[in-house]
């Protein structure tokens, strides 16, 4: 569940090893691309965290923001039942 901290959203993400992370961190970025706008991340090792923030409005959250929170997790949910 995203979080909204310190002006951002943030959200951890764990998977069941790095190849998985990191395959879900490219899958992300093409997403970003795509919404023209893009996180703040890490990645150590089946862990990736998310911060969300728009830029060019002061780094505060904004709708931006919400609208690529959602489509990562509709990313993330595909395929789930």
């Amino acid at each position: 569940m995203w979080q909204e901290e310190n002006n951002t959203l943030y959200r951890s993400f764990a998977f069941d090893d790095f190849s998985a992370a990191f395959a879900f961190m490219v899958r992300v970025a093409l997403l970003a691309e795509q919404h023209n706008h893009h996180p703040t991340w890490t990645n150590t090792w089946n862990k990736v965290e998310i911060w969300l923030s728009t830029h060019d409005a002061g780094d505060v959250v904004t709708e931006k923001d919400r609208n690529l929170a959602q489509a990562i997790d509709n990313l993330l949910y595909a395929g789930r039942s």
